[in-house]
């Protein structure tokens, strides 16, 4: 089936203005952040992904003081014909005077961290209540 990329940047790694984009404040950047994303279902997945990503860089970031001049993470992934996820995978992008293996640390710290990827992972129950 179709891939179902999204993506949320901020800083010097926002999209260009071309791009069509939904803006958000952001209380860890100044420019707030930016979303590519359709709006459906799938999309709306892996956005919760990539943001909880982004804001966790973020977050992280300045608890062990790293700079961040931007962040971009994409997420994307498939679904079966029966719509069961194949998988979310995520790439992150990140601007940074610091050194790459810092950036790195910081980024390995946010895999371990982030907590919707890690809902996601441990298979989160989904259920509607009346």
């Amino acid at each position: 089936m179709t891939d179902f990329s999204v993506e949320c940047a901020a800083g010097s790694l926002r999209p260009s203005e071309n791009a069509t984009v939904t803006h958000f404040a952001h209380r860890w950047t100044d420019g707030g952040v930016d979303v590519t994303a359709d709006f459906t279902g799938a999309h709306l997945l892996h956005l919760s992904v990539a943001a909880c990503v982004l804001n966790d860089l973020y977050r992280e970031a300045d608890a062990v003081g790293v700079v961040l001049d931007g962040a971009r993470v994409t997420a994307s992934g498939h679904f079966s014909d029966a719509w069961a996820s194949t998988g979310i995978d995520y790439r992150v992008e990140v601007d940074s005077p610091a050194a790459a293996a810092v950036v790195d640390q910081l980024i390995d710290l946010v895999d371990q961290a982030a907590e919707i990827p890690r809902a996601v992972r441990a298979g989160a129950s989904v259920q509607r209540t009346p």
